[in-house]
């Protein structure tokens, strides 16, 4: 894979347009850079294709940016802010109310992998730069944080693990236990580290994993 190492002969700063003609076009770029990615990874994201694929001007682009990076982590930004908005599910109140614990941890694991799942093809990519781009890892492990923290405040809240001595820790554990088989076969496939499963039957192995552990004593 071509080496996402930074560009530190510019700023990473986006300047933001002002025009309503400008602002269409920026949207465009950031759309058309998520799509590249999603269907060609990393290696599919260059300059050129981005303009073509927006049918913006490259002078467009760099009244906006300095740098290819500094496009490639407005597309990042872009791409992440959809799964974000994907996960409210997790801080909705009233979606949760009145379910047993069980039920809150099951269909809480639910909800992560099926975030992983809708945006396997924009998540694959990043994950697999993040290993050689150090400010994408810095921002995946912040969002990866939030992620956890969201999902810790619901099944504590829920009564999970309520028998362990720490229950926040055992269910910070869990959720790094699916949130990390969740990276791996969402960057490397089903067949990675383990016998294939469709992803009903790979889910509820999860959900039952997680519920086995965390269940009230």
């Amino acid at each position: 894979m071509t080496s996402p190492a930074p560009d530190d002969s510019g700023s990473l700063e986006v300047r933001p347009p002002l025009q309503r003609r400008s602002r269409e076009a920026w949207g465009r770029v950031l759309d058309a850079g998520v799509e590249l990615l999603e269907e060609g990874g990393y290696e599919a994201f260059t300059i050129a294709a981005v303009c073509e694929r927006a049918q913006v001007a490259p002078r467009a682009l760099y009244a906006r940016v300095d740098t290819k990076d500094a496009l490639f982590l407005a597309v990042y930004e872009h791409g992440l802010e959809r799964v974000r908005s994907d996960q409210a599910a997790l801080t909705h109140e009233a979606r949760w109310a009145g379910l047993s614990a069980e039920d809150v941890m099951d269909r809480a694991v639910r909800e992560v992998a099926g975030i992983f799942r809708r945006h396997a093809a924009f998540l694959r990519p990043v994950v697999l730069i993040s290993g050689a781009h150090a400010e994408v890892y810095r921002r995946g492990g912040a969002y990866s944080r939030e992620l956890g923290d969201q999902f810790t405040t619901l099944l504590l809240r829920a009564g999970a693990a309520a028998g362990e001595p720490d229950p926040e820790r055992s269910v910070r554990a869990a959720f790094n236990t699916i949130f990390s088989t969740l990276v791996v076969r969402t960057a490397y496939g089903p067949t990675f580290a383990v016998p294939a499963a469709d992803d009903e039957d790979f889910v509820d192995s999860l959900a039952v994993m997680v519920r086995r552990y965390l269940a009230p004593r």
